[in-house]
């Protein structure tokens, strides 16, 4: 991963004799750490690596981890793995970082116990925010991590198709979510990238609602799936809208122009436009009809080693997109009280454009109740 390291690098505002990511224990895991050292399995709590300008990467991980990150290292000849007690990561760091008068560290991600640590064992360094730096090197991709979103946007893709054929009358909203899991983890993901939304009728106006065991699908719902897979390591997001049962004419009107969004804001992706049109492409077509205003979020975010990959775009995000970059793009109209409907695809932007790498239908679909 000598590459990602020196892309960082690359990116800082201000100078440093090296970068440090230190995970603390999960939920608390810097995805960052990941994205320097290419470990195939592990959590890797307490773990830390520290880059340096030549591009080598030091990483410090616990006998726990041990085989997958010498497995890492194997194909890695940047990567040199230390194995160390847990929680004791820190007793090495003085030798590592000998000489190194400023270090950078993900303070996005940092947990403050940690920096007390590091603190304590480093007292004359001079720490320095690498935040922003790191968080632009992951937004642009590399032919590996798109090669892994692509497969982890097929699986979500798979299932998508499927879903229509699992709506039955009584089923569970929790059910149908539980469905669309396993049915990923069939397809080849290792495990759903965020909690599953499975949203029936007025539920579907929550954008982040969670799914619930008392709510049974009944003819006349509509029906919102927000899920995605991991795919080593790698995240996708999808979101289809259906119909169960007898039409509404609304709602059916709900679905066409989020659809007319979604091609409006797809419309306008190239490099060096600013995110924000992208957003307001999809804005000004919803507010052209009857349902202005109920957008009600920013129609994307970045996506790789996490769902949410620390970079969202909105109306007033002036960012200019970048090939490679890899992001949503995912409109919603939303109803109080009625329901909603959103569709969400994930797509990279190329040299002239852009190209989807989610593909299930995304038209709007009446299931036979």
């Amino acid at each position: 991963m000598k590459a990602r390291v020196l892309k960082t690098f690359e990116g800082l505002d201000k100078p440093v004799d090296a970068l440090l990511i230190a995970n603390s224990v999960d939920p608390h895991l810097d995805q960052s750490f990941f994205y320097f050292f290419d470990a195939p399995s592990g959590l890797f709590e307490g773990s830390v690596a520290v880059g340096h300008p030549d591009g080598q990467l030091d990483v410090l991980t616990s006998p726990l981890e041990a085989e997958s990150a010498h497995a890492a290292a194997k194909v890695d000849p940047s990567a040199r793995v230390h194995t160390v007690e847990r929680d004791s990561a820190e007793t090495m760091l003085p030798k590592l970082l000998d000489g190194a008068a400023r270090v950078g560290l993900n303070y996005q991600e940092l947990t403050h116990a940690w920096y007390e640590r590091l603190a304590k064992a480093l007292p004359s360094v001079t720490w320095v925010d690498a935040s922003a730096a790191i968080r632009k090197a992951r937004a642009i991709k590399d032919a590996e991590e798109i090669e892994r979103l692509g497969r982890a946007a097929e699986i979500g893709s798979k299932v998508g198709r499927e879903i229509p054929s699992l709506l039955k009358p009584g089923i569970s909203e929790l059910d149908l979510a539980s469905e669309i899991e396993y049915r990923m983890n069939r397809h080849g993901a290792s495990g759903r990238s965020f909690g599953t939304i499975v949203a029936f009728g007025a539920h579907g106006a929550e954008p982040h609602y969670a799914p619930g065991a008392s709510t049974r699908l009944a003819p006349g719902s509509s029906i919102v799936c927000d899920f995605g897979a991991f795919y080593r390591r790698y995240a996708s997001d999808i979101t289809r809208s259906f119909r169960f049962g007898p039409a509404d004419p609304e709602m059916r009107e709900v679905h066409l122009t989020v659809e007319r969004a979604q091609e409006a804001a797809l419309a306008t992706i190239r490099p060096g436009v600013a995110a924000k049109d992208v957003h307001n492409a999809a804005a000004a077509v919803i507010d052209a009809s009857p349902f202005k205003g109920r957008l009600i979020h920013g129609v994307g975010h970045s996506i790789g080693l996490a769902v949410h990959d620390g970079w969202h775009y909105g109306p007033k995000v002036d960012d200019p997109l970048e090939e490679a970059m890899v992001f949503t793009v995912e409109p919603g109209i939303y109803l109080p009280g009625k329901g909603g409907v959103r569709i969400e695809d994930d797509v990279v932007v190329t040299h002239d454009g852009y190209r989807m790498l989610t593909t299930a239908p995304r038209g709007y679909l009446e299931v036979p109740a």
